[in-house]
């Protein structure tokens, strides 16, 4: 019930009918977000895309000017000196063939999974239960790399990663209720900015049709996209 009231409290502080320019639509879902906990303000940008065809994708990781509020957790497959140099980065879980093995008994204790080159045999395996969870160390992501240290470093200091699902919409966390209405604004502009640079060669016509900020509890405010550029 208090959450079906404060729902409908914030709802009935948005004008359905309105798209709201960017910073109106952040102190609007900023004052909504009134949960006991520390919500996170999220974005869903609507492309002009189909990610059904492989030329249309969109996917990419941006390290934001204010980072996201949230600590993640970083897994690292690596052996030897690149394991000891991701432990000393900060990596929550380093491994090979026990790292695989507490995975394939479905203990996943990270948000991040980043490999070397070398290990990409024995992860390889791992793809079906990875995967879907989009955990699967990507090069085209830096996410396999020899500079674990660099990745585990960029994951930790408030990386997202981005990607547009079936539908052609991208979701992402840009930070905390917390943060000052500049510094999320700042974010949001960051993110959009890569997302417009990712546009892929086979989208066609408008590609940023839509966009909404909610937080975590809250109630979803239209965007006004010509306002991430103003």
């Amino acid at each position: 019930m208090a959450k079906n009231k404060r729902l409908n409290a914030a709802r009935a502080t948005i004008d359905t009918n309105k798209v709201y320019d960017l910073a109106a639509a952040v102190a609007l879902v900023k004052g909504n977000a009134k949960a006991k906990f520390d919500e996170t303000i999220e974005i869903s940008l609507n492309l002009g895309i189909d990610p059904r065809h492989a030329d249309q994708m969109v996917r990419g990781l941006i390290s934001l000017p204010n980072g996201t509020g949230k600590t993640l957790r970083v897994g690292v497959f690596a052996r030897g000196p690149k394991a000891e140099e991701a432990k000393a980065a900060g990596a929550e879980v380093v491994g090979a063939e026990d790292l695989a093995e507490k995975i394939q008994n479905g203990e996943i204790e990270f948000d991040r999974c980043i490999a070397t080159p070398d290990m990409m045999a024995l992860v390889g395996r791992l793809g079906k239960i990875l995967g879907p969870r989009g955990l699967m160390p990507n090069p085209r992501l830096g996410t396999v790399t020899m500079d674990v240290k660099g990745a585990v470093t960029a994951a930790k200091s408030g990386q997202v990663e981005y990607r547009a699902e079936k539908a052609g919409i991208i979701h992402a966390g840009v930070g905390k209720a917390s943060f000052g209405e500049d510094k999320l604004v700042e974010n949001i502009k960051a993110l959009v900015d890569a997302v417009q640079k990712a546009r892929p060669t086979g989208a066609k016509g408008t590609y940023l049709k839509k966009a909404a900020l909610s937080s975590t509890m809250g109630a979803g405010v239209s965007v006004d996209v010509a306002t991430f550029t103003a």
